[in-house]
């Protein structure tokens, strides 16, 4: 299971959140600093994986940002690394070439397209062509 997904910037800077587990706000900036501060001293020759308290940490760098994704020990950490692929493949054909300002102004699109994807820690969809189909529905609903 997803425990959280973090996009983060080389400052440390989170840009977007989700946390599929309970956490306080205190709890969420501390695993937010631990995180950034985890992947961005770590040398580029390792592996992509961390483990970090409970979880593993499946991280990948896109330009500027960090793609963090928190998971249960006995998951497939290639299947993550994956899925933040896809999840960036998706960003960046939804918003013709992503950057960190389209997720800063377009946050509210960014959590839908999250959304359409994973759903309640779990892979709602891995299908490209079938999550924007449906974000092209919607957008044609918002007009």
């Amino acid at each position: 299971m997803i425990r959280f997904l973090l996009l983060q910037n080389r400052a440390g800077k989170t840009r977007l959140a989700k946390y599929y587990v309970p956490l306080g706000d205190h709890e969420k900036r501390k695993l937010e600093y631990d995180v950034h501060r985890l992947i961005v001293t770590r040398d580029p020759k390792h592996t992509n994986f961390a483990e970090f308290k409970t979880y593993k940490i499946v991280y990948r760098r896109y330009a500027g940002l960090f793609f963090s994704l928190g998971i249960d020990v006995s998951d497939n950490e290639l299947g993550a690394l994956e899925a933040i692929h896809l999840f960036v493949e998706i960003l960046d054909h939804y918003f013709s070439n992503v950057c960190e300002l389209d997720l800063v102004f377009n946050f509210h699109k960014v959590y839908l397209i999250l959304d359409e994807f994973i759903l309640g820690g779990e892979f709602e969809e891995t299908s490209k062509k079938v999550i924007l189909e449906r974000l092209r529905e919607l957008d044609s609903i918002e007009v």
